[in-house]
């Protein structure tokens, strides 16, 4: 497909070039009505800027969040730009909040600056944004998907039900019969995935998933505390608990602590993610590591082998996980 030209949107819009230039660079002396027919001819016909990288300047590489309110992004971004240093690309972090006129604001700012590629963790992409990133012909890579990402967008992800299932079986080998499992938001694949994984562990021990056991969370710590306090009030409670993120599960730990109750003497608790808080907890936190620098480092270097357009075809990508041991699970 040819390139739209500024020439082309200022023909659609009925404006000059240098319009639809105050237009692209924010500049405030355009009135409204004019700066809303630019935007709508922008969008109409997919116009991107020209490549960074061959006008000398920095090319930039977009990461966008649903939220960046956890260590889990935190870890993604820095692998995203250990990579995108080396290459001598700059990056903008963004975070939409679920909200779709966050996601409008962001797709209008995308179209004014020169955006190597998307890389968009652990963020829900409606059919609208997918579409208007395929119109704007800009890369985007999909880290840790929380929906099917939808055809020829490359995922990069952690195998989930295989850590999942690790921590459950790691709880069976310590003699616990009983354990509580506090997933994410059901809707979200990794969350279904780790429960997935844990039943499947149950199962194979020849025990029955009670959902009196099962407590739904959202990956933060105020949840992980709430559930867990559900399942310790109940007239037969947990010996351990499997959080399905590092947060919750630290979020479950205050609750045995306020319960009077010790980990992992009374209640053996395990995470998931290997956040850096997770070592320093206390007592230090068995979880399933994810390797989110890795994910972050290979969805740079996906987005940027698509910008230079060298065929990569689009895939999933399911790194590893590992059990760490450490002090907050014994044995009954």
């Amino acid at each position: 497909m040819r390139r739209v030209t500024m020439a082309a949107v200022a023909r659609a819009a009925g404006v000059s070039v240098p319009t639809v230039s105050r237009v692209l660079n924010g500049h405030p002396d355009v009135a409204a009505p004019t700066r809303i027919r630019v935007e709508a001819a922008l969008r109409e016909h997919g116009y991107r800027r020209r490549d960074a990288r061959r006008s000398g300047r920095t090319a930039l590489v977009d990461i966008v969040f649903d939220d960046l309110y956890c260590p889990w992004s935190i870890e993604v971004i820095r692998g995203v730009e250990d990579v995108a240093r080396a290459a001598g690309v700059g990056t903008v972090v963004s975070a939409v909040h679920r909200a779709p006129a966050a996601w409008q604001r962001w797709l209008g700012n995308l179209r004014t600056r020169s955006a190597a590629g998307v890389i968009a963790a652990n963020a829900e992409l409606s059919i609208g944004v997918l579409a208007e990133l395929s119109r704007l012909r800009v890369p985007l890579v999909v880290v840790d998907p929380v929906a099917t990402a939808g055809a020829g967008v490359p995922t990069i992800g952690a195998t989930n039900w295989a850590g999942a299932l690790s921590a459950t079986e790691h709880l069976l080998r310590l003699g616990h019969r009983r354990i509580g499992f506090v997933g994410g938001p059901p809707h979200v694949l990794c969350s279904r995935a780790r429960f997935d994984g844990y039943r499947a562990a149950v199962e194979a021990a020849g025990l029955v998933a009670d959902p009196a056991l099962v407590r739904q969370g959202d990956f933060y710590h105020e949840s992980g505390y709430t559930a867990a306090a559900g399942l310790l009030a109940l007239a037969d409670p947990p010996t351990a608990i499997f959080a399905a993120s590092d947060q919750m599960a630290l979020g479950a730990c205050e609750a045995v602590r306020r319960r009077g109750l010790r980990v992992p003497d009374d209640v053996s608790v395990v995470g998931f993610d290997d956040v850096p808080e997770a070592r320093w907890a206390s007592p230090p936190l068995t979880t399933v590591r994810q390797p989110l620098l890795e994910m972050g480092a290979l969805a740079a270097r996906t987005v940027l082998r698509l910008t230079g357009d060298t065929g990569l075809p689009a895939h999933g990508v399911e790194l590893p996980t590992e059990l760490i041991t450490r002090s907050s699970t014994t044995g009954r």
